[in-house]
Parts: structure tokens; sequence; C-alpha cells
């Protein structure tokens, strides 16, 4: 069986030539900024447009379209990848609200829907920790200590690849990596 990897990579989400890229969402899917404006503003109308369907599916069955920790996977209109998995991270409150439960979900429910849909890689970038506020080093502990316990139960993917926009990121989630012994 193939290994699987987790790579870092300093860059912008919006061309990682990968199956899916994942968006930092808001619940409402309507875009923002941060990640998600990049994201929507690279991928063209067509993603704002499946976006305000599922919104409008999930408001008629009485549910907020993306609640925190949850995800949902749309095209990607004219990204490079195939497929945008949108998932809405906590608002950071201190830490005894479930954040980094909340947090986790986001990396895990992002890798189920990744596997569902056979896809084999997925670049995440930092969630929550804009203008969510989550601590930087506590996001990158708890997404990589997410994925890596995800993957055992998502055999199909083969690669994940960590994308920070930023060398502050990239030197946290270097040292989280190695720490962790991913890398």
């Amino acid at each position: 069986m193939e290994e699987q990897v987790i790579e870092l990579v300093l860059g912008d989400i919006t061309k990682q030539a990968v199956d899916a890229i994942v968006n930092a969402a808001n619940s409402g899917l309507m875009g923002g900024g941060g990640v998600d404006g990049a994201i929507h503003r690279a991928a063209g109308p067509e993603l704002l447009e499946e976006c305000r369907r599922i919104a409008e599916e999930k408001r008629g069955i009485g549910r907020s379209p993306c609640p925190a920790g949850e995800a949902v996977i749309t095209g990607a209109g004219r990204l490079p990848c195939k497929y945008v998995i949108h998932t809405v991270g906590p608002v950071w409150r201190g830490g005894g609200q479930g954040e980094p439960e909340l947090l986790a979900s986001c990396y895990r429910n992002s890798l189920f829907l990744a596997e569902e849909r056979g896809l084999k890689s997925v670049a995440f970038p930092n969630i929550a920790t804009g203008v969510y506020g989550y601590p930087k080093e506590a996001a990158a502990g708890t997404a990589s200590a997410a994925v890596k316990e995800t993957l055992s139960r998502t055999p199909g993917i083969r690669k994940i690849v960590f994308v920070c926009f930023d060398d502050e990121n990239y030197a946290i989630y270097r040292r989280v990596l190695e720490f962790l012994g991913t890398f």
C-alpha cells in the first residue's frame, strides 16, 4: 500500500495542485475575508453560486449552512483543484468552550468528506487563526494531531498539504510537525 505523506508548504492555497483545498469558511458560506475571500475570488462566481444553493437547502431544513466543526464540499470553479471543502473553525473564547474539539472536527470532517469522494490529496490552510483569534501554536498542534489521527481512518487519502501563507505560521507548523514526528 502506498504511504500517506504530510507536506508543509509556504505559499498560496489557491495555487495548490491537489484534489481538494479546504476553505476556512464562515457559517453562512457566502465568502468573506482572509483565506475565504481569496478562495472565492480565485474560484470565480461559480463557487459562490454553489455555496448559495447549499446554504438555501440547509436553511430550508432549519439548519445553519455550516456550523463550526462541520464541513461541506463544492466544485472548485476556476481553481486548479477539483473541489473545495468548506469548514468553519471556532471563534477563540479562551479554550474552555469546546474550541479544541471543534477545530479538530474541522480537519476530521474535511478528511472524511474527501475520503467519501475518493480524493487522494487535500490542502489545508491555517483554520481559525485569523479573525477568529485561535492561538497559532495551539491551532497547529490541534490540526496536526487531528490529521495524523484521522489518516488511519481515511486510507484512500495519500497526501495532506498544510499551506501556510506567511513565515510565522510556516515556522510554527514546522516545529509542531517535527515534534509529532510527522516529517
